[in-house]
């Protein structure tokens, strides 16, 4: 299963080679492919402090004998965090039923500009499988929700904020509006620029982004100041259009979205251990025939 890398190198050279160490082990010790290992987190938002940590996700397919036995192996990967570095990911299936339920989470790390090692077959068929069956309502109550989650915990109530906290809250409500500004699709950009230059907020907005940026990128602290008034308007404006443009109501996702995505998870399996040179599918099914 040919692999390639995206790294920028603003990365430190030792921690990639731990992240990648620990890959390695996880494959080694679980008997896991991994078709897709990103980084996720400021680094892969476009926000990053030069100490921000490095949140490496990644998405497994076990042996196809695995998902045959009455006994389902656990869905996460988890490794130990240390330090600035936190590896963890989930199982295929995980990632699909997830992704069918609006989980954003899952679009941000097929979307991530940094990559550890991603099969691109992998990834082309799973983003085309979420743009077909992503459903972007729930998407958008993702993001709702997030950014609820983020201004209660980070913003509310106090006088002074830290700034870098505006970049967290800041990010649900572009993706909201730029959801809002495009009713075919349910993708939004990853990176923090991108999404804020195609979604295009009032010019005071960008003005004070802009700045914080910068600054976030020379800086390990930001300080603490009053939250702005065209970040804090801007915020409430789009989380109250969210909440009128994306109501809260059931899955509309049926039986042909679920076909879809039974297809490309048999698919993903069988393209993920027929390219990595392991013993082909059908003679392992074959073994699987002759027990006792």
């Amino acid at each position: 299963m040919p692999l390639t890398m995206s790294l920028p190198s603003s990365m430190d050279p030792a921690t990639v080679d731990l992240v990648q160490g620990r890959l390695a082990s996880i494959r080694e010790t679980e008997g896991v492919a991994i078709p897709l290992a990103i980084e996720s987190g400021s680094r892969a938002w476009g926000f990053p402090s030069p100490d921000s940590d490095y949140d490496c996700r990644f998405v497994f397919v076990r042996p196809v004998e695995h998902y045959l036995s009455p006994w389902p192996r656990r869905d996460v990967i988890e490794t130990p965090i240390e330090g600035d570095l936190d590896v963890n990911g989930w199982d295929l299936g995980k990632a699909i039923r997830l992704l069918m339920k609006g989980n954003a989470v899952i679009i941000e790390w097929l979307t991530s500009p940094i990559a550890y090692g991603v099969d691109e077959v992998f990834r082309r068929s799973f983003l085309n499988l979420a743009e077909q069956v992503a459903e972007r309502n729930l998407v958008a109550r993702h993001y709702l929700h997030l950014g609820f989650a983020q201004r209660n915990r980070r913003l509310a109530g106090r006088v002074s904020i830290p700034l870098k906290a505006i970049f967290y809250t800041v990010r649900p409500a572009a993706a909201l509006r730029w959801l809002r500004q495009r009713p075919g699709e349910a993708v939004a950009p990853m990176n923090f620029q991108t999404l804020i230059e195609e979604c295009a907020p009032p010019p005071d907005v960008v003005r004070v982004l802009d700045d914080l940026l910068a600054r976030k990128a020379q800086t390990r602290e930001l300080g603490e100041a009053p939250l702005p008034e065209p970040i804090a308007r801007f915020i409430d404006d789009e989380f109250r259009a969210g909440e009128e443009a994306f109501p809260k109501r059931p899955p509309r996702a049926g039986a042909q979205e679920q076909e879809q995505a039974e297809a490309f998870f048999r698919a993903m399996v069988e393209h993920v251990w027929s390219s990595s040179g392991a013993t082909p599918q059908a003679e392992r099914l074959s073994r699987l025939r002759t027990w006792p």
